[in-house]
Order: structure tokens, then C-alpha cells, then sequence
């Protein structure tokens, strides 16, 4: 499908959409589940669908939650656990299939493209330091969940992508607007706070997610003939020239 308008910008999501590290999130709290709450089916993707895209804290309360830690009075004992079983793999992270090789068409067109996630900007460094062939890309348009502009107010809310969209119209002394942008994302909340930000999505999530939801929760989030936006299995499949990239 072919759209009649064309897109100007583009605002990437990172983890799970553009590196692997949702892998890392799903060993980390595994471990954690399994040797320190005896939850031998460590973090399934019942669940795991649920706090993708959510701040650190938000993510560990849906954790304490689903699998009723009743003995875990605070969500952040679960944070500081999984942190410091991340910091080891961190390092591990690569590419998914598709991603550099996207940001680096998209650098060499001169399209402007900013990152907009929900990692702290700790995390951010820690995940993508040893990724400076794509990251670097970005020019610095950053921006993390713990910027001031949208502390407490990240996924599914609009503003992080708004905020990544002002710094690109601040650099290039543009206007460019919410519904001229192509937001990427993996994660649910993600895929609604873009729509709400008036952007078109690009939706890309883990398979496992995807065999969790119902076919009606798809069709709401991609709304109807892909109005909203559209449901892709890698970025592999992502064809710039449909949406005058």
C-alpha cells in the first residue's frame, strides 16, 4: 500500500525495535522471578507484553502485580535486582535485522530521524555505546525517559515523540508536523502513544507478542485498512518508497 501522503520525518523507538535488548529484559526478570521469588516460569509473554515500552518503575509494578509478590513492598527492589543482572549483558546487544541498515539509508537521504525512549539516559549509554555505527546516526536528536520535558508523563502518552520531533524542527528550522512523521515502534504502548501523537505507526513487534493478542486488539491498534497504522515482522520489510522516503 502505497500512501498519498509523503512523510518527512521519521522517530525511531529503541529497545525491541531497534536492538535486541528486550532480550536482555526478559533474562534479567526471568532470573530474578526464579531465584529470588521462586517463580520457576520466570517472565512470560503474557506478561511481558504488558510492560513493554514502560519506564523502569511502571514495568517492575506490572511485574510485582502479575505474579502477586506479595512478600515485594516496593517495585523497586525488583528494578535494582534486574538492573544489576542487565549491566552484565548489556554488551550483547546487537542490531535486529534491518535496523542499521534503515537508519543508515534514511541518514544518506537526508532524512531527519530522531530516537524517543522510554530507557534512562544510564541505560541508553550502557545499551547502545558499543552501536555508535547506527546510533551516531541520530546526530544527537535523543531523547530519554528521563528528560525533563516528559519525566512522568512517558508511553502511551504523545509527548516523547513530540519532543523528538521538536528537535528536529529546532535544528533544521522546520515545521514539520506529527502527522508528516513515521513513528516506529514494537511495543504497545508505543504503537497508542504515537497514534495519539498524530503520527502514522510502523509497527513491528516480537512474534511471541503478537501470538499473545487477540486478532481484535490488533485490528483496534492498527486501526482500520491501516489507517492508523501498519503491522510488520521485521524492519526488513519496511519499503521507504511507499511512504515518499
Amino acid at each position: 500500500m502505497t500512501h498519498s501522503k509523503q512523510f518527512k520525518a521519521c522517530l525511531f523507538d529503541m529497545d525491541g525495535l531497534l536492538i535486541n535488548s528486550e532480550d536482555v529484559y526478559t533474562e534479567s526478570f526471568s532470573k530474578v522471578l526464579r531465584e529470588n521469588f521462586g517463580v520457576e516460569s520466570g517472565l512470560t509473554w503474557d506478561v511481558k507484553v504488558q510492560l513493554q515500552g514502560l519506564q523502569g518503575p511502571m514495568a517492575c509494578q506490572v511485574v510485582v502485580d502479575a505474579y502477586h509478590l506479595g512478600n515485594v513492598t516496593d517495585n523497586m527492589e525488583i528494578l535494582r535486582l534486574t538492573s544489576k543482572e542487565q549491566e552484565k549483558l548489556w554488551p550483547k546487544v546487537r542490531f535486529l535485522p534491518g535496523a542499521l541498515e534503515l537508519l543508515k539509508k534514511l541518514h544518506s537521504e537526508g532524512i531527519p530521524i530522531a530516537l524517543c525512549t522510554s530507557s534512562t539516559t544510564e541505560k541508553f549509554h550502557l545499551k547502545s555505546g558499543h552501536l555508535q555505527e547506527g546510533f551516531s546516526l541520530f546526530e544527537g536528536r535523543i531523547i530519554t525517559g528521563d528528560n525533563p520535558e516528559i519525566a512522568g508523563r512517558g508511553k502511551p502518552q504523545p509527548y516523547v515523540w513530540w519532543a523528538g520531533l521538536e528537535l528536529i524542527n529546532k535544528e533544521r528550522e522546520t515545521n514539520i508536523k506529527p502527522e508528516e512523521c513515521l513513528v516506529f515502534e514494537d511495543a504497545i504502548p508505543g504503537v497508542i502513544s504515537g497514534k495519539r501523537a498524530g503520527c502514522y505507526v510502523v509497527w513491528v513487534p516480537d512474534v511471541h507478542a503478537v501470538q499473545v493478542m487477540s486478532k481484535k486488539r490488533i485490528a483496534e491498534l492498527v486501526g482500520e485498512n491501516n489507517q492508523q497504522a501498519i503491522l510488520l515482522d521485521s524492519l526488513e520489510k519496511f519499503d521507504a518508497g511507499e511512504y515518499g522516503l
